[in-house]
């Protein structure tokens, strides 16, 4: 779809121009040019835990994203269908502060230190146990009971490049945090590109040895959160799962694909998939065998329907698929109540359970090396 854009920015009340564009010279290079019209706006629209809390929307001329330091929460991605519809396609609460304390399945929200599940709510680093937070019977979730997803996270500010606009933010988990050691200490980059991508970048550093799994846990409907999302089409490059007992954590034994309800290598109608495996997913799927720095594409769900299409990439070796099967008559945004199936979640990530899993890729970090997690939401319409 071709953009349309011109470069503008507005910040509060205070407008700054960028210059984004390029003069023609012929009439090829005319009808290549393209206006990129970056908006910016942000609000303070409150405190919690007395830090002040600010909503940022950001938006490109085709699609708009909003974004709050509370908990480094997605909490709005407004796109197009095939008509030119623009709907939200995340569950949302309707307000930043409904947050604060109403948001138990984690929408939207930077989760960490670890994200998903530690067993026994413990590990071992170099000999020494560590004993975190039981937040989910006696096992750790998504970083204990006061996660990374409800911290104000601080030093927080706008920053654009030629093809982006963004907003980057701090947070200082201290050494003991929800059990935890060392002071870990992370920049969160988030922003919209003129391709209509989210990018999200964690980088984190340490003055411990201590284990590290950050990630982006938006629920997304591409059908703008009408009903469940078992018309949509899923392929999820990944040719083994790691398999789980029945507290969803891992033996330590990777399934092969081939042949079960969970291989999604070519595109698979979701609730075909449902209807095989009895039941929603809740399951990583493996997109590497081990750790690099390699940006790659992990997955794609469309909706044909309304034509959306989101494209997902990643550093990390796995992702977590989740069809929101715990979501039971939770009061969302705009009057709506989500259940059941009507979102589904790629959580790119670790491996569940690395520090417990010697054959499993390593999650932990030492002093003087530098933790890097890239994620990317690419959408478009089809």
């Amino acid at each position: 779809m071709k953009l349309n854009l011109k470069s503008k920015w507005t910040l509060a009340a205070l407008t700054l121009f960028l210059a984004c564009q390029s003069k023609p010279t012929d009439q090829r290079t005319m009808e290549e040019t393209k206006e990129i019209n970056f908006e910016f706006k942000v609000e303070k629209i409150g405190q919690w835990e007395g830090k002040d809390v600010f909503k940022y929307s950001l938006d490109n001329g085709f699609m708009e994203v909003e974004m709050t330091n509370f908990g480094g929460i997605i909490s709005r991605i407004i796109t197009p269908d095939k008509e030119g519809n623009m709907e939200n396609v995340v569950l949302a609460l309707d307000s930043i502060p409904q947050y604060y304390t109403g948001n138990g399945p984690y929408l939207g929200a930077a989760v960490g230190r670890y994200a998903n599940r530690i067993s026994n709510a413990s590990f071992e680093l170099d000999g020494v146990k560590y004993d975190i937070t039981k937040n989910i019977g006696e096992n750790h979730l998504h970083g204990g009971k006061k996660g990374f997803g409800v911290k104000v996270w601080d030093q927080a500010e706008p920053y654009d490049s030629e093809d982006a606009i963004g907003v980057k933010m701090h947070y200082l988990s201290e050494d003991g945090e929800e059990g935890y050691p060392g002071n870990l200490d992370t920049w969160l980059f988030m922003e919209l590109t003129s391709d209509n991508e989210i990018k999200v970048r964690f980088e984190s550093t340490t003055d411990k040895k201590t284990v590290v799994n950050l990630t982006n846990h938006s629920y997304f409907n591409l059908g703008g959160i009408k009903r469940d999302v078992k018309d949509h089409e899923v392929q999820i490059f990944a040719d083994a799962y790691t398999d789980v007992d029945g507290q969803s954590i891992p033996t330590g034994d990777l399934i092969n694909v081939e042949g079960t309800p969970f291989d999604f290598r070519i595109p698979k109608n979701l609730g075909e998939q449902m209807e095989a495996n009895g039941g929603g997913f809740d399951h990583n799927f493996v997109t590497k065998k081990e750790n690099s720095s390699d940006l790659q594409k992990i997955a794609k769900v469309k909706h044909p329907e309304s034509g959306r299409v989101m494209e997902v990439y990643s550093t990390a070796p796995g992702v977590q698929f989740y069809t929101s099967n715990g979501m039971r008559n939770f009061k969302g945004a705009d009057g709506k109540v989500y259940q059941p199936f009507w979102a589904f979640c790629l959580e790119p990530q670790a491996w569940p359970d690395s520090p417990n899993k010697a054959n499993f890729p390593s999650a932990a970090l030492a002093l003087g090396e530098k933790y890097v997690h890239e994620i990317v939401f690419e959408f478009s319409v089809e």
